[in-house]
This record gives structure tokens, C-alpha cells and sequence, in this order.
């Protein structure tokens, strides 16, 4: 796989906010590689000058010198490690939070495409792999990097000719480096891919509902199983990354050991022919350069192959980053006071489809919803009903067509003015891992606990949080599993109350009660919602036969639009359904059965 340079000038834009800091870490890194190659020559006036001609003061300065370049040098690392580990750690952070960030503004579409699991494996393991070499290989690059030079340059001023011999050998070095590192980039993006796999699969298998559905349909131990054939996959894709290249980097390795050896051999047979005008001094002192050399060379060599990962793990996170959302706010989107929005809606020639190749969602819909006004939408499974709900929250637009809420089009307004006006409450209500205090506060951060109270009294909930032991400091768990399929919606529907939204969309809202507490909260609902513009989509018939107006879709179409008596009269399409639910739930319909 060739370097992909736009990609590396998005990594190095990552660092950008900090390069004041990244240019402090090079000085150091200049400043502790400069001094430590002056030991070398240190070493060389002691064996050919200090010693031979027993210059006691000489050798003291020296030593001393020596121990003044070790102590400045790992002083100034300890240092520089500090800045490079803090700017890495900062730029993890930046991209942990713009990688969520953007997650949060894609459509809703691509959430319904994507596993929760693989959306946690992006953002803690691919970004958590980046982790090392963001902090570490960045700068171990380019103290590498710089001591090679400094070496290379000393190598030369004590002798050109076996400088040469000892630097031969780096090309090579980069060489092997860049064929190891394409070799193990595949690899990771393939473990990458498996480690995605089984975290999603670790997500739906442990989960509550994941749980029971193993043990009642005796799936376990099957479930298992396929965690334990995911997990060896990804254990033998780590000894692969962990071996690719191994045995030519070890060659190198010895190679470039061996150099010293060699110059030892040359060094003294040129001595004894007489032919070497090196003295054991300047052997030594090369030789100490060399070591130095061996260093920085094989780290290279590695770094090399952990940069070729590193990449592979950027290409996964930069595909996130790239996805472009579907719904978006305008730069000059009006914000409009919540006191402000009186929560009329017009539809107008509304088609919408949820793929380029997916059949119509929504055909030609036009409807108009005065603000106040309690509108029901009916119809069969799959006719559209929550699709348009999701149209008038605007977590979609329109295939074709407007929206407009009191006259303005949903894509001329912004996000915070649609989410003020509309509360949406669903058939299948989300509770987050907390309290029940702190599930209602997402609706209002500072709502108090009268607040919370009053919420949950109009949702027929408060006397069910008054029994539990801490009331509502309550921990639901995860989804709300503690609580019941109707304790859950009706929270959820306090939860909307809580909002004060001027528009009330109820989205199957009391699928889960039984019809005495359905009309309870029926009853309540309607007095909290005087004023409010409230749009209703129920199966059951009976939940919506006092709405001012009731729209009927069928595939996809308004086929009718008016209300309960009008309709059943009509002998359309509603008045089929009616029928249906009166035969299915005589008792449902509230009228004596025939």
C-alpha cells in the first residue's frame, strides 16, 4: 500500500494547535543528541592523551565532563518526554472528542446501518492504537532521527573513510522497514476489522436482552463459541503483526553489530602491516559512535513498521471522520425563542425514501397541522406513520417537498430552535444507565425536584418512583431494564412533558400500558397538553378517536384526513381498520359490541 501523503498531512494537522510545544520537544531533542556525541571524543582524550601521558587533572576534567553530558542529557529527555507525552495525550483527546463529536451530527441513517460496537471500536480501539504513536513514535522518530545526523557528522570529522563502511548499511535499513511495515499495515487492518466484529458481537451477546434470548432459545453455548472462533482469529492476527518481518530485521540487527567487529579486525591488521594511521583513541571513540549508530538505526527501522500500522488504524478513523452528514444546519439557519414557536406544520408534496434504491417511504404527502391543534396519524404497519413523525423533528429531510413549521422551512431553522419546539416520545423509549432524576434532566438540566414531580405526576409515574427505596435517585440500569415496558414509556413521556415543547409528537407512546392506565394517562395528557400542538400515531384506534383531525396513510400515501365520526362514516380505508380492531378488541373501541 503506497504513502498516502493527503492522509499524512491530516495526521500532521492533528498537530498543529501545538506546535509552539512541538518545536520546544525538537530543541530538546537537538540539544540532548548534540551534547551526547561529545562523550565520544571525551573518551578519545582520555585513552590517547590523558592516560599515556599521565595527566592526572586532564583525566579528572574529563571524567567529569563525562558525568556532566549523562546527567544534562537525561535531564533534558526526562524533559522532553514530558512535553511530547502531554502534546500526544492532547491530540488523542482532540480526536476522541471530534471523532464522538461528528458521530453526533451524522443522520440518522447511518446509525441504523452501523453496529453500536463498531461505532466503540472506532473510538476506543482504533483511536486507543493511534495512542502509542502519537505520544511515543512521533518523537522517538525524530530523536532517531537527529542522533543519526549528529552521529553521521562525528563519524566523519574523526574519519571519513570508516564512516562511510558504517553508514553504508541505512538504506537498507529503510528499505526493510518500509516492506515490513506494508506487510504488517494489512494485517492490522484486517485485525482491526475482526476486533470491531467482536466487540459488536460482546455488545448484542452481553446485553439484557442479548442474555435472555441466549438462554430461552439455548443459543449460550452456541454464542460462545462463535466469541471463542472471533477471538482466536484476532489472537492469530496478532502473532502474524507480532512476526511479520521479524527474522529480516533480526539480519539487519546482526549486520549492523557485526560492524564493530570488523572494524576491530581492519583496524588491527592495518596496524600490524603498519599501514593505519588510527590511533586506538579514535578506534574506540568510532566505535562508541557506532554503538550509538546501532541504536537509532534499528529503532528507525521500527518506528518505520509502526508507522505503517499506525496508518492503518488513521484510515479507519479518518472514514469516520470523512462520512458527510445528511442533515445539516445552515450557516445563516434561523434561531427563533422557544416563547416564540406556535407550532403550526405544513406539509407539501412530501416524498421521501430512505436510500437512493429503497422503495418510497412517503408519496406526495401534503397535510397542514394548526398550531394547537391534536392531530392523529393512522394507518397499517409500514404505512409511513413514524417516518413522518421523523420528518416533522427533522431527523430527516425531505426526498422532495418542504416541511415548515409556523412558515419556515425545518432546513431554514436551526437544530437547537427544532429540538425547543418539538418533544418526541417513541414506542420504544431509551433510558440511559443512571437515575431516574438524572433521565428526566436530560430534558432540562436544571429542572428542580418539584419540577420532576409534576412531570411525572401528569405521566401517571411519580406514586411507582415514590415506592422504590431511593425514589428518584433510582438507578434504572442499562436501558431502563429495571423498570417495566410501561413504567418506561411513562417516564419517557414525563421526560417530554419536562420539555415544555410547544409540540408533543407520541410515536406508539402508550403501546406498553394496559387500556385502564392507557386512558388514565390519556386523561392526563390532555391537560397538560391544552395549548400545545400534539400529533399522535397509535395502532390503536381508540387512543385517537377524540383528535381534531386524524390523517390515514396506506403505502405510503394520505388516502384520508379528517375526524373519528367523518371517517368511520366515509367507509374508507380508517373505517376498515375500525372495523378490524372492533372485531379483534370489541372492548378497545369503547362502544357496545353488536
Amino acid at each position: 500500500m503506497p504513502f498516502d501523503t493527503a492522509q499524512a498531512r491530516r495526521i500532521l494537522a492533528l498537530f498543529a494547535p501545538y506546535r509552539s510545544r512541538l518545536f520546544t520537544v525538537v530543541g530538546l531533542i537537538v540539544v540532548a543528541s548534540s551534547i551526547s556525541l561529545s562523550s565520544p571524543f571525551l573518551i578519545r582524550e582520555i585513552i590517547d592523551t590523558a592516560i599515556p601521558q599521565r595527566r592526572g587533572g586532564l583525566l579528572s576534567a574529563l571524567a567529569v565532563g563525562m558525568l556532566a553530558v549523562i546527567t544534562v542529557t537525561e535531564s533534558l529527555q526526562v524533559w522532553q518526554a514530558w512535553m511530547s507525552t502531554t502534546v500526544g495525550q492532547r491530540v488523542i483527546n482532540d480526536l476522541r472528542v471530534s471523532v464522538y463529536s461528528h458521530l453526533h451530527r451524522l443522520s440518522l441513517n447511518f446509525f441504523i446501518r452501523t453496529h453500536s460496537g463498531e461505532l466503540q471500536s472506532r473510538i476506543a480501539n482504533d483511536i486507543g492504537g493511534v495512542q502509542s504513536f502519537v505520544t511515543n513514535t512521533a518523537a522517538a522518530a525524530v530523536n532517531c532521527v537527529t542522533t543519526l545526523l549528529a552521529t553521521a557528522v562525528a563519524m566523519f570529522v574523526l574519519d571519513w573513510r570508516l564512516a562511510c563502511i558504517s553508514l553504508a548499511l541505512l538504506p537498507v535499513v529503510a528499505l526493510v522497514s518500509l516492506s515490513v511495515g506494508r506487510a504488517r499495515r494489512r494485517i492490522m487492518q484486517t485485525r482491526q476489522e475482526k476486533m470491531a466484529s467482536l466487540t459488536s458481537h460482546v455488545d448484542e451477546s452481553l446485553s439484557v436482552d442479548g442474555i435472555v434470548l441466549g438462554r430461552t432459545m439455548g443459543r449460550s453455548a452456541a454464542l460462545v463459541e462463535k466469541f471463542a472462533v472471533r477471538s482466536r482469529e484476532l489472537a492469530d492476527l496478532d502473532v502474524r503483526a507480532a512476526v511479520t518481518g521479524r527474522w529480516r530485521i533480526a539480519q539487519l540487527s546482526i549486520a549492523m553489530a557485526s560492524l564493530s567487529v570488523f572494524l576491530y579486525w581492519g583496524a588491527g591488521l592495518a596496524s600490524a602491516y603498519g599501514s593505519s594511521s588510527l590511533s586506538i583513541g579514535t578506534l574506540v571513540a568510532f566505535v562508541t559512535l557506532q554503538a550509538a549508530l546501532l541504536g537509532p538505526a534499528m529503532s528507525l527501522a521500527q518506528l518505520g513498521v509502526e508507522l505503517q500500522t499506525s496508518l492503518a488504524l488513521f484510515t479507519r478513523i479518518f472514514e469516520y471522520l470523512d462520512q458527510e452528514p445528511e442533515v445539516v444546519e445552515k450557516p445563516t439557519a434561523l434561531s427563533v425563542p422557544r416563547a416564540e414557536i406556535r407550532g403550526s406544520f405544513r406539509l407539501r408534496d412530501v416524498d421521501f425514501r430512505y436510500s437512493a434504491d429503497a422503495e418510497p417511504a412517503l408519496r406526495g404527502i401534503s397535510l397542514d397541522i394548526p398550531a394547537g391543534s391534536r392531530i392523529a396519524i393512522a394507518g397499517e404497519t409500514g404505512s409511513g406513520k413514524s417516518t413522518l413523525a421523523r420528518l416533522l423533528a427533522r431527523l430527516y429531510d425531505p426526498t422532495r417537498g418542504r416541511v415548515t413549521l409556523d412558515g419556515e422551512d425545518l432546513r431554514d431553522l436551526t437544530f437547537e430552535t427544532l429540538s425547543d419546539a418539538v418533544a418526541v416520545v417513541s414506542q420504544d423509549p431509551f433510558l440511559f444507565h443512571a437515575s431516574i432524576a438524572e433521565n428526566l434532566r436530560i430534558a432540562k438540566p436544571d429542572a428542580e425536584g418539584r419540577e420532576l414531580m409534576d412531570a411525572c405526576a401528569a405521566a401517571g409515574i411519580h406514586a411507582r418512583i415514590s415506592e422504590l427505596p431511593d425514589g428518584y435517585d433510582t438507578t434504572v440500569g442499562e436501558r431502563g431494564h429495571q423498570l417495566s415496558g410501561g413504567e418506561k414509556q411513562r417516564l419517557s413521556i414525563a421526560r417530554a412533558l419536562l420539555r415544555d415543547a410547544p409540540v408533543l409528537v407520541f410515536d406508539e407512546a402508550t403501546s406498553a400500558l394496559d387500556s385502564r392506565t392507557e386512558r388514565d394517562i390519556q386523561q392526563s395528557l390532555d391537560r397538560v397538553s391544552e395549548g400545545r400542538t400534539v400529533i399522535t400515531i397509535a395502532h390503536r384506534l381508540s387512543t385517537i378517536r377524540d383528535a381534531d383531525r386524524i390523517a390515514v396513510l396506506h403505502r405510503g400515501r394520505l388516502v384520508e384526513f379528517g375526524s373519528h365520526d367523518e371517517l368511520v362514516a366515509s367507509g374508507g380505508k380508517y373505517a376498515d381498520l375500525w372495523t378490524l380492531m372492533h372485531r379483534a378488541e370489541p372492548h378497545a373501541t369503547g362502544e357496545p359490541v353488536g
